[in-house]
């Protein structure tokens, strides 16, 4: 431990005062690191009005002074038409779009509010003539920019964004399967083209990795996705559970996973991460599936898994610059250039920051309420039509259910999600 915070002290990119003390983010390793007030002090760190309250309250505010990244769809624009879509992306985008100087004027709010790192995303980002701009603006204001994309597109795209490649930390392709298993997720066939991107974006850059939505037919395939990542040399493969957002709600009773595979998800994982020596990530949104196993809190904490981050530990904004609790939930009222005023509004953000006073049983009595926080809102709301409700693919959820004689599972009928005040 000690080792570890003089490596805090060698290689600071920066620091946010927090009440509790201070988040920091380091370059070697890349981590983003919390420490208390003490802490902050001994790093060098002068003293915040955020520590004006007495030391023994610091840990009772639930919530940061800000996210810690922000997740942009800079635009809707995608040609590919995957049939889960969860932005429901077309060939011509989506009307009021942001350009670059409006995105430039977002970036200049998170940066001012403190943000960490910005996820760039769409529709297809790396259809823009301006990416690698924005990207390198974010990088003069102090943000990591990192780049989700699906390398469906051609030749000259490809090689321009091979040229931004090292203003981005992290660059990771959307592979949901290997061969037939990606055109079973995506409705037709794409594993090649996407792995072309791979290939030519792992030439310039060690940073590269994959995304993978994990679906019910796709499930047992996840040992071709791990060996083809390590015959790739890609550093990580994070997994994101299918969501019911944009295309995603119509095919979610197909594609989504079932419980026993939900319940088989973590020792089938740490098994392919041991077996191929591969960093594995899961989204917020499978937290109730990592609970289920029993794992100490104390462990989870220290691994810095957490359930719905939305609303808190990130937030994201449609291609309009509307702001979102995350990327896949329904705007609110007001824009990310506007995120000061917004973040610090009662009620802001719904149902996603209600997650303590809501949580009705089992997650009223579950050890891991803390960490979990009921679960994933945009899941529960498309399940149950209540955001506050617990996750109802939560495993405990579905069992306590079970004996109390109640349906585990009932989506109601594919509607738009409505807009959160």
């Amino acid at each position: 431990m000690l080792r570890y915070f003089a490596v805090i002290q060698r290689t600071p990119r920066g620091f946010r005062y927090e009440r509790f003390g201070g988040i920091v983010h380091l370059t070697r390793p890349r981590a983003l690191v919390f420490v208390d007030r003490d802490r902050a002090r001994r790093l060098g760190y002068r003293e915040s009005r955020l520590w004006d309250r007495p030391e023994e309250e610091r840990w009772n505010e639930e919530r940061l002074s800000a996210p810690l990244e922000a997740h942009l769809q800079l635009t809707n624009r995608c040609e590919a038409g995957c049939q889960g879509c969860y932005t429901g992306a077309t060939p011509t985008g989506a009307a009021g779009e942001w350009g670059l100087a409006e995105w430039k004027r977002a970036i200049d709010e998170l940066a001012a509010r403190g943000v960490f790192h910005l996820a760039l995303g769409g529709g297809e980002s790396a259809l823009l003539p301006w990416l690698g701009e924005i990207a390198e603006y974010a990088r003069e204001r102090g943000l990591v920019p990192n780049l989700t994309t699906s390398g469906l597109y051609d030749d000259d795209v490809l090689a321009r964004l091979v040229g931004w490649a090292p203003l981005f930390g992290q660059i990771n392709v959307s592979i949901d399967g290997v061969d037939n298993d990606y055109a079973a997720v995506r409705g037709f066939s794409g594993f090649q083209k996407a792995d072309r991107a791979v290939v030519a974006l792992r030439k310039v850059s060690k940073h590269v990795g994959i995304n993978c939505v994990v679906t019910r037919g796709s499930f047992d395939g996840l040992g071709r996705v791990f060996a083809y990542a390590k015959s790739r040399k890609l550093r990580e493969v994070e997994l994101l559970r299918f969501k019911p957002s944009g295309r995603g709600i119509k095919t979610y009773e197909a594609l989504r996973c079932t419980d026993e595979q939900h319940r088989a998800l973590v020792p089938t994982i740490l098994k392919l991460a041991r077996k191929h020596r591969l960093r594995v990530r899961l989204d917020c949104s499978y937290t109730p599936m990592v609970t289920h196993h029993r794992i100490k809190p104390k462990v989870m904490r220290w691994l810095a898994i957490y359930g719905c981050a939305g609303g808190d530990l990130l937030v994201g904004a449609k291609a309009s610059g509307m702001l979102t609790a995350c990327s896949f939930a329904p705007p609110v009222e007001a824009r990310v250039d506007g995120l000061g005023d917004y973040w610090e509004r009662d009620g802001a953000f719904g149902a996603f920051r209600r997650w303590r006073e809501a949580a009705a049983e089992p997650c009223r009595s579950c050890d891991y309420l803390a960490l979990c926080r009921g679960g994933c809102r945009v899941v529960t709301m498309h399940a149950r039509g209540d955001a506050s409700e617990p996750d109802p693919e939560c495993p405990r959820v579905i069992d306590w259910r079970a004996a109390h004689g109640e349906t585990a599972v009932s989506s109601t009928p594919a509607r738009r999600l409505p807009v959160i005040a």
